[in-house]
């Protein structure tokens, strides 16, 4: 009569056990997407998700000095750079040659509508300059293509927002 309780225990422990594994084999997989960003004084970079089924990741770097922005795609075929990107943010903020500006960057997340023949990446790189007081979504497109076929082309700017006065 003693074994009946630590018997009816393990009973639900297995069945608790099964259940669970039962429940975690027919739950929706969502991968753990994480992009980074990091920064000095000199220049900042962050990377991004391109396309959210195939793990193709972009990294982009803004050079305060010049106001260039430039990225690549890492091709998951052969592990090489398959796409370059670039864009001056500093004419698009109106910065000045020697002028100072103070820039800021973040990857996003957005599903926009092919143009034409192009596909848009799954990504947009938000770009804010302090002095304008301005935000700016990049967007860029992404096809995939024949191995060891690098494909160059500028950074598409989306939209603006302003976020402060512009300081003179």
């Amino acid at each position: 009569m003693n074994r009946q309780p630590v018997d009816q225990r393990f009973v639900w422990l297995v069945v608790g056990v099964v259940a669970g594994l039962c429940l975690s084999y027919f739950w929706p997989h969502e991968p753990a997407l994480a992009d980074a960003t990091d920064r000095n004084d000199k220049l900042a970079m962050t990377t991004s998700q391109v396309e959210l089924t195939n793990d193709v990741g972009a990294i982009f770097v803004l050079d305060f000095l010049n106001g260039r922005l430039t990225g690549g795609v890492l091709s998951n075929r052969n592990g090489k750079f398959s796409h370059a990107y670039f864009r001056n943010v500093a004419a698009d903020f109106g910065v000045k040659a020697g002028q100072q500006a103070s820039y800021s960057i973040v990857p996003g997340r957005c599903s926009l509508p092919s143009q034409g023949r192009e596909t848009m990446a799954k990504a947009v790189i938000y770009v804010a300059e302090l002095s304008s007081g301005r935000v700016i979504g990049y967007g860029f497109t992404y096809n995939v293509g024949p191995p060891g076929r690098k494909v160059a082309a500028e950074l598409i700017p989306l939209d603006s927002f302003q976020f402060r006065e512009a300081v003179n």
